[in-house]
């Protein structure tokens, strides 16, 4: 894959941090590398963990092998390609601030690219970033620079396009920028000063595949029984004065509901309860369905279906919208109501292939691949 893939998202994404004094001026801050004999001296007489900090941030490394040798130590990156003529390494079109060199690894583990840069100007680098990042919001990309992290090093960069490589490195002294004023950094991750207002640095890595560094929140609902559930989320979030239990597919005026178009056992439902307006002189409406679950993971593969059937349809607007737990499910076409379940526990199986979410959100993996669990719902929808 061409390295323009890699950059898209982050553009001219590639900044000299300091380790150990990010906000500082690394040319300031940097001190010349000790000589051979005085390191020598100085590790034997340094604890392990402390020689192996001090090695690794000790000096910036002055080439793309040193560089490379350093990323080795975390993931795999063999064949560094640094002629400018491949193409891979020369990004047409593409003029970075700063850079004086960039090399392409292959991450044999992960089955990706690694792209490391060697650049000169830390500040500018970064001033380059949030420029960016601020043009693509004004565009209406509201996730421009949470995705496809780049780390940062004494003097380089380093771009994994594999997660997995990226996980590996958040090991390491090597920082990512963000500079999204949506971004805040997950409880739990490390966050340092840039240096430009308005950018952070962490160890945390985000991605759209829902694989990238955990983020702790609470624990799933659940309930032992539909009683259980209906005490769970009402009236915290749901109206449930009005409730029968049935196995019938009550529809709401406006809304259909996703589960039990053929019978809720076909679903994974052990029991079904509609709350809301049930009809009479009106028809129903305002309803949200309440679902115990004896197989999670058939709800889930069924609603995966469901919702990819209908991407791009307009019957997609006026689908009620799961939201799980652990044995639990409640449908509901009321964001209002969603906002008060993500409070109780419960996360939204969404599974649309270009689903992505801010770092702030909640993003758990599902039962079934290409889905994941979140709290984030774009706005108005």
């Amino acid at each position: 894959m061409r390295l323009q893939r890699i950059f898209a998202a982050t553009a001219t994404l590639a900044a000299l941090t300091t380790l150990a004094t990010a906000c500082e001026d690394p040319a300031k801050a940097a001190k010349p590398a000790a000589s051979p004999s005085a390191t020598a001296a100085a590790s034997a007489a340094a604890s392990p963990a402390a020689t192996a900090t001090a090695a690794a941030t000790a000096a910036a490394p002055a080439t793309l092998a040193e560089a490379q040798a350093y990323v080795r130590k975390y993931t795999p990156c063999e064949n560094l390609i640094t002629d400018p003529k491949d193409s891979r390494v020369n990004l047409t079109g593409y003029t970075p601030v700063g850079i004086t060199e960039r090399g392409v690894c292959l991450d044999d583990k992960a089955q990706g690219e690694i792209v490391i840069s060697m650049v000169s100007d830390a500040k500018a680098h970064q001033q380059a970033e949030k420029d960016h990042v601020t043009t693509r919001l004004d565009e209406g990309y509201w996730d421009a620079g949470l995705y496809e992290p780049v780390f940062y090093g004494k003097g380089f960069t380093v771009s994994p396009r594999k997660t997995e490589a990226a996980l590996a490195l958040a090991k390491s002294d090597l920082r990512v920028l963000v500079c999204n004023p949506d971004f805040t950094v997950p409880e739990g991750y490390k966050k340092e000063k840039a240096l430009v207002d308005g950018c952070v640095l962490t160890d945390f890595v985000n991605s759209r595949d829902g694989k990238g560094s955990p983020v702790k929140g609470p624990a799933l609902a659940s309930a032992g029984s539909i009683e259980e559930l209906r005490k769970l989320v009402s009236p915290k979030a749901v109206d449930c004065t009005e409730m029968v239990v049935t196995d019938e597919h009550v529809q709401s005026i406006d809304y259909l509901p996703v589960v039990g178009r053929d019978g809720i056992s076909a679903w994974g439902v052990k029991q079904r309860a509609v709350c809301g307006k049930l009809g009479g002189a009106t028809r129903a409406h305002n309803l949200n369905w309440l679902d115990l679950v004896s197989d999670m993971k058939t709800l889930q593969t069924r609603s995966k279906a469901s919702q990819l059937a209908e991407v791009g349809q307009r019957r997609n607007l006026t689908q009620s919208k799961l939201l799980v737990g652990t044995n639990v499910a409640v449908e509901s076409n009321n964001p209002a109501v969603r906002q008060g379940l993500y409070k109780l526990g419960f996360l939204r199986l969404e599974c649309e292939p270009a689903f992505s979410a801010p770092a702030k959100s909640q993003i758990r993996k599902a039962q079934v691949d290409g889905c994941v669990l979140t709290d984030f719902e774009l706005p108005g929808v």
